[in-house]
């Protein structure tokens, strides 16, 4: 009995435990948000007091292995985060000893190389961002203040496709459909719930051939969105990316823009009603803001026309909505922002008049959710906040973000304790594409993000029931869309789609090449045709039926002239005459001619015979007597 159970259980271990289809291993959740955490170097913070940015800018460079290097360190040595403790920058220090209380070198960041990477073994190496300074504040308070904001920038993920910048953002109200416009042109549709961890769109629009893409805005219920191109239509789409229509151009040779059905310049910026699904806002360069009604692509419902120092056509660069939808805010072309109350019988006199608010074009306006405080965002490379009761100056002005697009915005956190902007690369600059966080209450900076250390930010979007942060980048020759979150704090979005494997391809996939085996068709295997069917074949054909020309008998000259009955002089005179000599190069053409003047007159042989049928007899008129005479 021993040897038989031997024997089964040897024969046993050559087979398989289940048959059948095998389930997929399935990667851990924690080793899926490793591969997408963001380095030390991007999501390292730095607070308006110390001047850590160049070195924080300066990091995102780091070389792969060496970014490698560090996930596998923390990945080995930090332990689980504590989902009920969000953590804001790099992760925290590895568990060890506990330094004594006389040692000041304690280390913030990550843990320092092994021995033998060629660096000194001294903890005051770091890698990662510089400590902060040693002062009465202990760890506990810095703790409690970055714990406060709960900012969700630990995990990175990028939406790719555009091969320019990415200049317009829009995610719907429930967060699973992400729009992206580009200066190349087109826009692209992602969607959370139906993507894997490629990160593919699952469509691609043109709106307008050879116009950028300026901005683009969902519906209050998330089933249609408005496109904004540099064209003076806008288009609506549905979900879905279907073309719905778009509205009227109007004339523009008409002087009062208040009797043109339409823009009839370049549109500059667009914004579905906050509440009504029916109604959208439009401003363009030809210096006016038009109100529409979806259901009705041909005509608009109200016309604004901003105020001016002097009569002209002055741009709109920039319009935006309030919380309740009962305000437009509009950013002239003369550096004004101007403020309309949507009311009965209201015209085009602003109810709120800010002169010279900005030295440049305004890019962004935002509203507060009170609608009490305005923000706006200029090319002048400056941040303002306004107090619409008292706006006779800003009550703070943030500088030093250089903005080189015409679409960066402003957006606010969802409990509005933040609001964030992007900045643009300079030329000579050292530092790249930021994102700004600043308290609305304590009107301070409060953390700075690198995004990239070469593409400018343009649109940026702090979505409230994903808790994610979106930021759109890119340069002359590439684009994304950042998505940032951190999987304690962030809920669907990138956490559906990170953590959904791409199909592997298996063996029940494989499809063999389609090849059409017909082989009549080609000229070997073909019947012969009959010889009765190739003669009537052959007569058809214009070449092969062609009576070949008969030789020529009589003198020819300069290839086969005189075989024919024809009519040309140069023919007749062959036939008729004999061979033309050629001997015009060696003789006068006066004396040629005088040469045969008595024989014509004499002997009529080459052009009178050939007029002889039909010429008249010539009648000459008779001289009178009398006027001889006289």
């Amino acid at each position: 009995m021993e040897d038989e159970a031997e024997i089964y259980d040897g024969i046993r271990a050559q087979f398989p435990l289940a048959f059948g289809k095998r389930q997929k291993s399935q990667t851990s959740l924690e080793a899926i948000h490793n591969s997408t955490r963001r380095s030390t170097a991007g999501a390292a913070a730095s607070t308006a007091s110390n001047s850590t940015n160049k070195t924080n800018e300066a990091l995102p460079s780091l070389s792969s292995s060496s970014k490698a290097w560090l996930d596998s360190l923390r990945n080995s040595k930090s332990p689980n985060p504590n989902p009920n403790d969000s953590v804001i920058g790099p992760p925290r220090p590895p568990p060890g000893p506990v330094p004594d209380e006389d040692d000041e070198d304690v280390m913030v960041g990550p843990p320092p190389p092994p021995p033998g990477s060629g660096e000194d073994d001294d903890n005051d190496v770091m890698i990662g961002p510089p400590r902060p300074p040693v002062g009465p504040s202990s760890d506990s308070e810095e703790d409690e203040e970055e714990n406060r904001y709960r900012i969700p920038i630990s995990n990175e993920i990028v939406l790719k496709g555009h091969t320019k910048i990415v200049s317009a953002l829009a995610i719907d109200h429930s967060g699973s459909r992400v729009l992206s416009g580009s200066f190349d042109y087109t826009v692209r549709m992602f969607d959370f719930q139906g993507m894997n961890s490629r990160l593919q769109s699952f469509r691609q629009l043109e709106p307008f051939e050879g116009h950028q893409v300026r901005n683009l805005s969902w519906s209050p219920t998330s089933d249609r969105f408005l496109c904004v191109t540099g064209s003076a239509q806008a288009k609506i789409y549905d979900r879905d990316g279907l073309t719905l229509g778009e509205f009227v151009k109007g004339d523009m040779y008409i002087r009062d823009l208040k009797n043109t059905k339409g823009h009839i310049s370049g549109l500059t910026c667009g914004e579905w009603h906050p509440k009504t699904k029916e109604t959208i806002l439009t401003s363009s360069e030809d210096g006016s803001l038009r109100i529409w009604d979806v259901n009705d692509f041909k005509s608009q419902k109200q016309v604004i026309k901003p105020k001016l120092a002097r009569p002209g056509r002055i741009p709109v660069t920039t319009c935006a909505w309030d919380r309740e939808g009962k305000c437009i805010a509009g950013g002239i072309g003369d550096g004004s922002i101007q403020i309309w109350t949507l009311k009965p019988g209201w015209g085009s006199r602003p109810d709120i008049y800010i002169e010279k608010s900005h030295s440049d074009d305004i890019t962004g306006l935002k509203f507060s959710s009170d609608g009490r405080t305005l923000l706006s965002r200029s090319f002048d490379g400056s941040l303002k906040i306004w107090d619409l009761r008292q706006i006779k100056a800003p009550l703070k002005v943030f500088d030093d973000l250089p903005n080189n697009y015409a679409q960066t915005n402003i957006a606010f956190s969802p409990d509005e304790q933040l609001f964030l902007t992007g900045t643009s690369v300079e030329k000579e600059s050292t530092v790249g594409g930021l994102l700004c966080f600043y308290d609305c209450s304590k009107l301070e900076l409060v953390q700075r993000v690198g995004i990239s250390p070469c593409c400018s930010v343009v649109q940026c979007a702090w979505h409230p029931r994903l808790n994610q942060i979106f930021a759109t980048s890119g340069d002359k020759s590439q684009g994304g869309t950042h998505v940032l979150y951190d999987p304690t704090l962030s809920e669907r979005g990138a956490l559906v789609c990170v953590a959904r494997a791409p199909r592997k391809k298996s063996v029940d996939d494989f499809e063999a090449p389609l090849v059409i085996h017909n082989p009549h068709a080609l000229p070997l295997f073909r019947d012969q045709p009959s010889r009765k069917r190739q003669r009537e074949k052959i007569l058809k054909d214009p070449v092969k039926s062609h009576k070949p020309e008969l030789p020529i008998t009589g003198p020819g000259h300069g290839g086969r002239v005189g075989s024919t009955k024809g009519s040309l002089l140069t023919q007749y005179l062959l036939k008729q005459g004999g061979m033309i000599k050629e001997t015009w190069m060696e003789e006068d053409p006066r004396e040629a001619i005088l040469k045969y003047a008595d024989v014509a007159a004499k002997d009529p042989k080459f052009i009178a015979p050939a007029y002889a049928e039909t010429q008249p007899e010539p009648v000459f008129a008779k001289s009178d007597s009398e006027d001889e005479e006289k």
